[in-house]
């Protein structure tokens, strides 16, 4: 299995959730534990101090002195855990053999001590406690000890099991989280096996939406979404490829047999002449549509208008409007031009854009009539549409009219450097610029445009 599985993922997921889980949970308990495990040599020298405090202040004689010695042996061999010391000027009043280190540690505070002594691995806990002369006793210095190695062992066992109970629960965690990962994602390896199938020309198929967890739909509605729009695109591809053939091998099929004919037989200068100026024609077409086809797919790659310079829209277009003057002239229709609006455009591009636009217009406008052209500003954007009067546009063509290679009247072919690219440059000059196109068509007349960013 990939190590950038899903399943391991999660189940790794898993594993660090009980991880901190058992951590959390454990260092707390031991915490408790230590801290109660800490608190029982104290109460254990408490409770064997409270036993024999009475006794020694009670009598200050020799033969009781004696008979407490005694208890004290008693006492220490049933627990060997347990140390007594006595401390006192007199020897006949000592107990325990004490030494330099002891006779030191005695001569310290009263209270509970630790006392670190030579053979032992643990500090004993000490309760050094001070007794008073009575009769014939002298002062004493009265210690018990308790050997903490026992509650330390405790301690120590009770780590070992803490630690070993969280590695064994985060391995549980671990296979388990494996488990129901492969369960929990089975949905999505039968969706996985279902796209699989999916692959050009057949395209219609869709991934099912039931039975699938709730989690998933979403995904398999935004998949299914995106193989519509992959559909759509291949359809349109497919289309696009077939008109590309077709523009291109107009011309060629011209060039082809207009030299073929020349060919066959000899010819005057003159005809020679006449079959290079059409073949001439011919290849400008070609040249125009493979330059339009390039500049689209630079467009496609998301390049943007770099040399912006801030002009006046309608002087654009009046400007545009005198390179298209023998085109008006010839077609006997006239443009108004209503607004302005200062933009930051690339001009070369924009006048590009707008003899697109006018041609387009000046090519369904019958003689006599107006072109109108408004330069109109909104929110945050200009508006440059161009109306012209014509017959109204049905509404299902309207959205697919700035497609490359897209006709209305799918059997009308225009020659000359009418291809069927101009709208769909038009649309991608206008994205260069960060604006969009739309188009109308209502009885008033058919209007395409651009909007341009403010």
């Amino acid at each position: 299995m990939p190590a950038n599985s899903i399943a391991l993922r999660l189940s790794g997921m898993f594993t660090l959730v009980a991880a901190l889980i058992f951590l959390l949970i454990g260092g707390a308990l031991y915490q408790q534990v230590d801290r109660g495990l800490g608190l029982l040599p104290g109460a254990e020298l408490d409770a064997r101090y409270s036993v024999l405090e009475s006794s020694v202040n009670r009598f200050g004689t020799p033969d009781h002195w004696a008979k407490i010695t005694n208890k004290l042996k008693l006492l220490s061999e049933e627990d060997k855990r347990i140390h007594f010391w006595v401390v006192s000027n007199d020897p006949a009043y000592e107990y325990g053999n004490p030494d330099a280190q002891i006779r030191a540690f005695a001569a310290g505070p009263t209270g509970k001590r630790d006392l670190h002594l030579p053979g032992h691995r643990y500090p004993l806990k000490v309760l050094v406690s001070q007794f008073p002369a009575k009769d014939q006793r002298p002062p004493l210095r009265f210690m018990i000890a308790v050997d903490t190695e026992n509650f330390r062992a405790t301690q120590h066992q009770l780590l070992v099991a803490l630690v070993s109970l969280a590695l064994v629960g985060v391995l549980l965690a671990a296979l388990l989280g494996f488990w129901v990962s492969r369960i929990g994602l089975k949905p999505l390896g039968k969706l996985s096996e279902e796209a699989q199938k999916l692959a050009p020309p057949k395209l219609s198929g869709r991934l099912q939406l039931s039975p699938l967890p709730p989690e998933l739909n979403q995904f398999v509605n935004s998949f299914n979404a995106t193989l519509d729009r992959v559909e759509q695109a291949y359809s349109r591809l497919e289309s696009f490829n077939a008109d590309v053939a077709h523009e291109l091998r107009s011309p060629l099929t011209n060039l082809i047999g207009q030299t073929q004919v020349a060919l066959t037989r000899g010819r005057s200068a003159e005809h020679y002449l006449e079959v290079l100026q059409s073949n001439l024609e011919e290849l400008e077409r070609l040249r125009s549509i493979v330059n339009d086809m390039l500049f689209l797919a630079s467009a496609d790659q998301g390049t943007k208008a770099t040399k912006l310079i801030e002009s006046s829209l309608a002087d654009e277009v009046a400007t545009t409007l005198d390179y298209l003057d023998f085109i008006l002239e010839d077609a006997q229709v006239q443009v108004r031009v209503h607004g302005d609006a200062q933009v930051q455009i690339e001009k070369a591009h924009l006048r590009r854009a707008l003899i697109n636009l006018l041609s387009n217009a000046v090519q369904h406008t019958a003689p006599g009539q107006v072109i109108d052209v408004a330069i109109e500003v909104q929110a945050q954007q200009v508006a440059i549409a161009v109306t012209n009067p014509g017959e109204t546009i049905a509404s299902e063509h309207l959205p697919r009219l700035f497609e490359r290679f897209y006709r209305v009247d799918a059997s009308r072919r225009n020659s000359g450097a009418n291809h069927g690219l101009g709208l769909a440059i038009v649309k991608a000059i206008a994205l260069m610029h960060g604006g969009d196109v739309f188009v109308r068509s209502d009885t008033r007349g058919n209007t395409f445009g651009i909007t341009l960013p403010l």
